[in-house]
């Protein structure tokens, strides 16, 4: 869905995140910068992330952007991340995207390889980061309809550049 919006809209830029964790089969080689864990650590010393978590046995972070070239910036990120993200920078909306169900997430989590034991972990995991996330976010969007779901996050980024443009 975010990547879809950010087709639409060239006044938003998608950060790409560093992980830790290896490639799904099958998954773009872009869809993260990939690299060995120290890389990563030296990245943190270096203060190379806008924010980093270790989430799962794996370390998922933020490159600090490059200066602003008028588009907004989109991050996707886990609770951890969007805590630290809200404490560093100003002008930030969080967005909570939610399965509709936890069965869905759960069918979502195997239709992209992951085995048992990561989907029961991640389910477990996904239940404390919503419980969390809906005490600081500023909207909560239920992906059960792409295009609907895409909607009320374009109209969340609009609304939002109305209140910090004025």
């Amino acid at each position: 869905m975010i990547e879809r919006l950010v087709g639409l809209d060239r006044r938003l830029h998608l950060s790409r995140s560093w992980t830790t964790r290896p490639r799904r089969p099958g998954e773009s080689a872009d869809a993260y910068t990939f690299v060995d864990e120290a890389t990563f650590r030296r990245h943190i010393e270096e203060g190379g992330f806008l924010e980093w978590a270790q989430v799962l046995a794996h370390f998922y972070g933020t490159p600090v952007p490059d200066a602003a070239d008028g588009r907004d910036l989109v991050l996707e990120i886990d609770i951890q991340g969007a805590r630290q993200v809200i404490e560093r920078a100003e002008n930030v909306v969080c967005v909570l995207l939610d399965a509709p169900s936890q069965t869905v997430q759960e069918e979502r989590l195997r239709g992209r390889g992951d085995d048992e034991a990561h989907v029961e972990a991640r389910v477990a995991l996904g239940r404390r980061e919503m419980a969390e996330g809906r005490l600081f976010a500023d909207a909560i969007i239920i992906n059960d309809n792409l295009e609907q779901a895409t909607r009320e996050l374009a109209a969340i980024v609009e609304a939002s550049r109305q209140r910090f443009s004025g």
